[in-house]
């Protein structure tokens, strides 16, 4: 498929198209004092001329010198809340609780996100037992995926595999590009109905010096990632570290908050409640988020399997780098830096991995 070219008008006719055609549209935005994923009503929502300063346990928003709509990393939520909610009714009696899932439409999905979406995708949509509306809320989006060109102070997917380029799974791919007339962006299309959208946008052919330029930009982010995992077997390297005297060090600083696992973009794990009116005549099932963090996570048996904080975080990670692996084919982290972002106390998961990594070097010499 050939490559275009959009300009900022163009973005926004992108947006109003797509609302025009019943998409429920979601893009990240400014609110509370962060880079925050909402509905899009214009393409004036974007959060043109913002950036973010990330750092262990820091976040803050910062004004740019240019207006670009997607000089930002990741904020503190992923798209994993639309497709699989942090709270939904399973079933109600006396009616039927299902109802059609919203058709949306994910604007500026970075490499790392769109990965974490694929992740997803192989423990809750396939198998012998799919999640039917993970399922059904995936099968009817249509996404705009974002490569990316300026990594921030904690991303580290190229080291995961996962960015800064977009991989499979987009209708859309943006690589936005900005000068002294603005923004414009070079729109690689990655599907039938990404090709149908784009005809409805004003747009041009792009020449080959904008699609180099563009190409250039992203394969250069890679070398400007603001973290990088050590390059060894991670699933291996924790098998080994299991009684390795850091899980101590880094129990002693970790709160049990759950705080990595809510904004984990691929962290999936949840709980079941039954619930009745004062009556007991009408009864709902609903399904809600759960973090291994919580103590009664792992509770059988009168009590719970894994009472230390430092069980807990060994399980978290060992679990995230290592038996995710053995379990759905594949790691389970993205490398988008939201978990040390957003750690109260600023444990760094790519420095807990070297530190590991460094012991066991250590006594293999």
């Amino acid at each position: 498929m050939s490559t275009a070219v959009i300009d900022a008008a163009g973005l926004g006719e992108l947006v109003s198209t797509l609302i025009a055609r019943g998409y429920r549209v979601v893009g990240p935005t400014v609110s509370d004092n962060a880079i925050v994923l909402a509905e899009l009503h214009s393409a004036d929502d974007l959060p043109r001329g913002w950036g973010v300063d990330v750092a262990p346990g820091h976040y803050r928003l910062r004004r740019r010198d240019d207006d670009a709509a997607f000089g930002h990393s990741a904020g503190p939520q992923s798209w994993k809340q639309f497709l699989h909610p942090p709270r939904q009714r399973l079933w109600s009696s006396g009616e039927d609780a299902s109802e059609e899932p919203p058709r949306y439409a994910f604007v500026g999905v970075r490499g790392c996100d769109l990965a974490a979406i694929s992740t997803l995708n192989g423990v809750l949509g396939t198998g012998d037992h799919p999640d039917r509306g993970f399922t059904a809320r995936l099968r009817r989006a249509f996404v705009v995926a974002v490569n990316c060109t300026e990594p921030g102070g904690l991303c580290f997917c190229a080291s995961m595999g996962t960015g800064p380029a977009v991989g499979r799974g987009y209708d859309l791919a943006l690589t936005e590009r900005t000068g002294t007339d603005g923004s414009w962006y070079v729109v690689d299309v990655g599907s039938d109905d990404g090709a149908d959208v784009l005809r409805d946008v004003p747009h041009r052919e792009a020449d080959g010096s904008e699609i180099d330029s563009a190409r250039t930009a992203v394969a250069e982010a890679a070398g400007h990632m603001g973290r990088q995992m050590p390059a060894v077997d991670h699933r291996n390297l924790l098998i080994e570290s299991r009684e390795s005297p850091r899980w101590d060090e880094v129990a002693s600083r970790c709160l049990t908050c759950g705080n990595c696992t809510m904004v984990c973009p691929t962290c999936f794990c949840t709980s079941v409640s039954d619930v009745t009116d004062l009556t007991g005549e009408h009864a709902e099932r609903w399904m809600q988020w759960a973090s291994c963090f919580e103590f009664d996570f792992t509770f059988i048996h009168e009590g719970s399997v894994r009472q230390s904080g430092r069980s807990r975080y060994r399980h978290w990670l060992t679990h995230k780098l290592g038996t995710w692996h053995d379990q759905f084919g594949t790691s389970g982290c993205v490398g988008c830096g939201r978990c040390i972002a957003w750690c109260p106390t600023g444990i760094d998961i790519t420095e807990e991995m070297t530190k590991l990594a460094e012991d066991a070097a250590a006594a293999d010499d």
